[in-house]
């Protein structure tokens, strides 16, 4: 299993970016998909997580500013991040879990300027 994360990149407070996270294979066998952050002050923090059942949930401190999707026709993870904040700069992973096994993508990296 493959993951490869895009779409980070310098924006400013209250703007938003959309990551994708491409994976290999079909969604049908990822039962659980997710983004984290992670920065050199923080510990990892896990933002977002998505079920096959279609269930999402989230890290309080972007509830209601982030959607995470799955797009199974063309098998990628989406972090729909709005309102952007400082505090939500960080390396963002996505990752995923097959028959019980977790699977991680390298980081892209966002940065919100005030």
């Amino acid at each position: 299993v493959q993951l490869q994360a895009s779409g980070g990149g310098l924006v400013q407070e209250g703007g938003s970016l959309r990551l994708s996270c491409a994976v290999s294979g079909s969604l049908f066998s990822h039962e659980v998909m997710g983004w984290y952050r992670q920065t050199p002050e923080k510990e990892r923090e896990l933002v977002a997580i998505s079920t096959l059942g279609n269930f999402a949930n989230y890290a309080a401190a972007v509830k209601g500013r982030f959607i995470i999707s799955r797009d199974d026709d063309e098998n990628t993870l989406e972090l729909q991040m709005n309102r952007l904040k400082p505090e939500d700069t960080a390396v963002y992973y996505c990752i995923s879990i097959v028959d019980g096994t977790p699977y991680f993508g390298q980081g892209t990296l966002v940065t919100v300027s005030s």
